[in-house]
């Protein structure tokens, strides 16, 4: 597992666009139209993630599911039989709260999940499994979360799962046995269209339920054409994320 997380994040921005820049810099003296070569694409692409507005645009691309309307929270009962929270990694070891805790985007889905469940009363289940290779599982980081701070129990827990797709075949494991076949499903907007694709492989018949938009006019000055940090970040997820799709469909079945 740490071998591939390294591959995956030398080769995916911005890893590749520092590696260009470290290459440039190598071959300088050597080769150096190789190295203005490598500078421009290496410089010309950080300076792209780094802009809001290339967020925006590119979420606009993934976020292809619409927002669940207020009204059907209530009545979501009539047409799933749980609710699915997908975890999203973990913050290790916060001295503030003497333990791990949720990502801010998990804290994110996991207040949607409350709301929903508040509103229409269906049990929840929190899928995720060991993160750096010791417990608590994710799931179980956010069924902590989901009561302690959002006053929700969880019915289920999910603890095994390292992908999208294992999320929804272990979770599959849990709740077809139980007869639960509809399921509102709780990620971020750009990762819901994959998460619909693979519990629906998995055999649920899925209600996508996405939070967290960032396909939205991002108001930042000059339109978000000026470099911002934590669009790094963003970008760097998004194209992980359009990486996965384009593989979940070659490699699953």
């Amino acid at each position: 597992m740490p071998i591939r997380y390294f591959i995956k994040q030398l080769l995916l921005p911005p890893g590749i666009l520092l590696l260009l820049l470290a290459l440039a810099w190598w071959f300088r003296r050597s080769r150096p139209r190789l190295a203005g070569c490598c500078f421009a694409l290496g410089f010309g692409g950080m300076w792209l993630i780094s802009l809001p507005v290339m967020v925006e645009w590119g979420a606009r691309a993934l976020e292809t599911e619409p927002p669940l309307a207020r009204e059907d929270w209530s009545t979501l009962a009539q047409r799933a039989d749980a609710i699915v929270v997908l975890g999203s990694g973990r913050e290790r070891g916060d001295p503030a709260w003497g333990a791990d805790q949720p990502t801010g985007i998990g804290l994110e889905r996991q207040r949607y999940a409350a709301r929903l469940a508040k509103a229409s009363g269906l049990p929840v289940l929190t899928a995720g499994g060991l993160h750096y290779g010791t417990p608590p599982s994710e799931a179980e980081l956010m069924s902590v979360s989901m009561r302690d701070d959002f006053g929700v129990t969880v019915h289920w827990k999910e603890e095994h799962s390292r992908t999208t797709w294992e999320n929804a075949q272990m979770s599959a494991e849990i709740l077809l046995p139980e007869g639960v076949k509809r399921v509102v499903v709780v990620t971020q907007a750009w990762h819901m269209p994959r998460a619909v694709w693979s519990f629906e492989k998995a055999g649920f018949t899925v209600v996508p339920a996405p939070v967290g938009f960032l396909g939205v006019d991002n108001a930042r000055p000059l339109g978000g054409w000026m470099p911002e940090f934590k669009s790094v970040w963003q970008s760097g997820q998004l194209i992980n994320e359009a990486v996965g799709q384009v593989g979940y469909r070659l490699f699953y079945r």
